[in-house]
């Protein structure tokens, strides 16, 4: 699948954002007309190329004849009168709509009160319809590796030194699935404005590259020069689309040969409804010809210590191994209802639905306790039941 992979490891603004897709290969033309039909010729948008780190990356510039603030209504209307195609226009209210109700959440105002300062000015403005522009004219879905948003503190012109991430940004963060984390300098890497517009693009952020095949890289350069190259990396690459999803486990294990068949099986319905994944008993030999059983539990890391206690506490045993484990491969599942008639009564039974990433069904599997509970009641062998549930769950979601 194409895809544009923002790379954001020195954050991302406005006008980083905008210059990387510029260097990725967007229309600039596309990207002016747009601007200036909302802005007019009262903005100039010039593209320079410059270094950071020695790093070669595209540096953006929107030269403005004013600086005038403006309210989130002035924003809305100018957008609305600028004549946009309908996705551009619908795409830069939303990016708006964001920073509004962060900034109204963090200042206790009506959305309709609020007064933008530097994210009300031409210069953003025209940052985040260049942006849009550009998105849609590379027509690709968009995600992102991990944000890095720096730390610190930040001086604003009207609130003083306030902490990084600064609290709109913040707050805009809250109501996305983008993944960040703070560092890897005490500097405002991210502003409210790139926040919104990864906020508004990014379908899923990755914690470290996924596998890609690479096409083209575009870098956008901040304004500042910093101890890190302060530039936006932007790829643009097939996504492998995977149909399987890890899932982070540990196993753990422990041997005993001093627990009865009883207390064993108790263990096993005990731990699963603690949260183990999985849990299964072996019979091995111990030393001296001494009959034995390896307890194995698979788990979620979190869960390790929790229920190693549990295991300790159970059987006695004064260890348990942690079996390092780097993940799993699962479909995801999900749970449906069918319904089936036997002998003129209809009964409804759970089946458990199972895909790949791409939706693919790949197994369905009766619930075994409504399967055995039907078939107590209509006096018929489980397994016909279970036949029927499964037929008519592959009927239905196969």
């Amino acid at each position: 699948m194409r895809c544009l992979l923002f790379d954001p490891f020195s954050g991302a603004a406005g006008d980083m954002i905008l210059a990387s897709l510029i260097d990725l290969g967007a229309d600039l033309e596309k990207i002016r007309g747009a601007v200036g039909s909302v802005c007019g010729d009262r903005v100039e948008i010039k593209v320079s190329d410059v270094k950071r780190q020695g790093i070669a990356a595209k540096h953006l510039v929107v030269e403005v004849e004013d600086h005038e603030n403006r309210s989130y209504p002035e924003i809305v209307s100018l957008l609305k009168d600028g004549g946009l195609d309908k996705d551009l226009l619908n795409l830069a209210l939303s990016i708006f709509d964001r920073i509004a109700e962060a900034e109204a959440r963090v200042h206790g105002v009506d959305p309709e009160d609020l007064i933008f300062h530097e994210v009300g000015q031409l210069d953003a403005i025209a940052d985040v319809v260049g942006s849009v522009a550009a998105i849609l004219d590379l027509d690709v879905k968009v995600v992102s590796t991990k944000i890095s948003v720096g730390g610190g503190f930040v001086q604003h012109h009207d609130h003083g030194m306030l902490p990084v991430p600064a609290p709109a940004t913040l707050e805009i963060l809250r109501s996305s699935t983008l993944i960040w984390a703070g560092g890897p300098i005490d500097e405002e890497l991210l502003t409210p404005t790139g926040a919104a517009i990864l906020s508004e693009f990014v379908e899923k952020t990755f914690k470290q590259f996924p596998p890609v095949k690479l096409h083209r890289i575009g870098y956008g350069a901040g304004s500042k020069d910093l101890d890190i190259a302060n530039v936006l990396r932007a790829l643009l690459c097939d996504l492998e689309e995977r149909r399987l999803a890890p899932d982070a486990v540990e196993v753990l294990e422990t041997t005993v040969d001093d627990v009865t068949g009883e207390v064993l099986g108790a263990l096993i319905d005990s731990l699963m409804k603690s949260g183990a994944l999985d849990a299964s008993i072996i019979p091995v030999v111990m030393k001296k010809g001494r009959p034995g059983h390896i307890i194995q539990v698979i788990i979620h890391p979190e869960d390790a210590e929790r229920i190693a206690v549990e295991i300790m506490r159970t059987t006695g045993t004064l260890g348990v191994r942690v079996m390092p484990v780097r993940h799993r491969l699962i479909l995801k599942r999900r749970i449906e209802q069918v319904k089936i008639c036997i002998e003129g009564v209809e009964f409804e039974a759970r089946v458990k639905v199972a895909t790949d990433l791409l939706g693919e069904v790949i197994n369905i599997s009766p619930e075994f306790e409504d399967c055995r509970k039907i078939a107590v009641e209509v006096k018929t062998s489980i397994r016909e039941v279970l036949r029927l549930v499964e037929s008519e769950g592959m009927h239905r979601f196969g």
